[in-house]
């Protein structure tokens, strides 16, 4: 009888080492079955990540072969069709001098008209298709030298300012291409029905949000006055661009605000 409690505490002994064994079993197994499961885990973010860079590269690659290529197109044009055109203008002004007809010489200062009228839009395409100038700074300066070079000759004076503009900021082609065309519309619009005496480009930059204002002092839209095709045009341009555009009723005149995330 008196071995019996010394047998009950061998065994109650013997069942607590193996309960804590087990258990330490059971958290080594955890143990072991969560860094596997981690480095799992580990392994497969390293995959994607892998196959995330060969993406990157291949895209990477792929835009470098397009810039390439733009840049080819845009030296091609240049060499040929410049050379092209201006040969054309040469040819005419020749054929000006001898000409006595006034018929023909009427003719032929619609040719020197058109030759220039190409040649100018060339040097749009190119200036869209030289990657370099995907920057802010370089849209923004094209953009005043354009308008400049339009409303010289008119009676419309240009101003401009740049509000807090970080040059370098990159843009995309399609981006650039596009307010550059809105741009356009917007001053041949005001060139056409304003009336005005002068156009202000106002270009602004708040963080990653760009504005390009275009304002005169004419005789404005009046109310309920239909919307004509240019300026479905450019809220079409920018709606594709994830912008806006809309006029601006402030004062005098027309304002035509764009404004688009970069």
């Amino acid at each position: 009888m008196k071995q019996l409690p010394d047998t009950i505490r061998l065994t109650y002994i013997i069942a607590v080492i193996l309960l804590i064994t087990f258990v330490f079993f059971i958290v080594l197994i955890v143990i072991l079955y969560n860094k596997k499961q981690l480095f799992f885990i580990q392994q497969q973010q390293l995959k994607e990540a892998e196959h995330q860079n060969q993406l990157l590269q291949k895209e990477l690659e792929k835009q470098k072969s397009i810039e390439q290529e733009r840049e080819r197109i845009s030296h091609d044009m240049h060499d040929d069709l410049g050379a092209g055109i201006s040969a054309l203008k040469l040819q005419a002004e020749f054929l000006k001098q001898k000409a006595e007809n006034d018929d023909l010489q009427n003719d032929l200062d619609e040719l020197l008209k058109t030759s220039e009228e190409m040649n100018l839009s060339m040097r749009e395409m190119l200036w869209s298709l030289n990657s370099g100038n995907d920057t802010l700074g370089s849209f923004i300066d094209y953009a005043i030298q354009y308008a400049d070079n339009f409303l010289k000759r008119t009676k419309i004076k240009l101003w401009s300012e740049s509000i807090d503009i970080i040059s370098d900021t990159p843009i995309s082609t399609e981006l650039r291409r596009n307010m550059f065309l809105c741009l356009k519309e917007a001053i041949n619009n005001a060139y056409k029905h304003s009336h005005a005496q002068s156009l202000k480009l106002s270009f602004s930059q708040e963080k990653n949000v760009f504005s390009m204002r275009v304002s005169d002092d004419g005789h404005g839209i009046p109310d309920g006055h239909p919307e004509g095709n240019g300026l479905r045009n450019m809220k079409r341009r920018m709606q594709e661009q994830n912008g806006e555009c809309h006029i601006v009723k402030e004062g005098p005149g027309t304002q035509i605000l764009f404004k688009t995330t970069i």
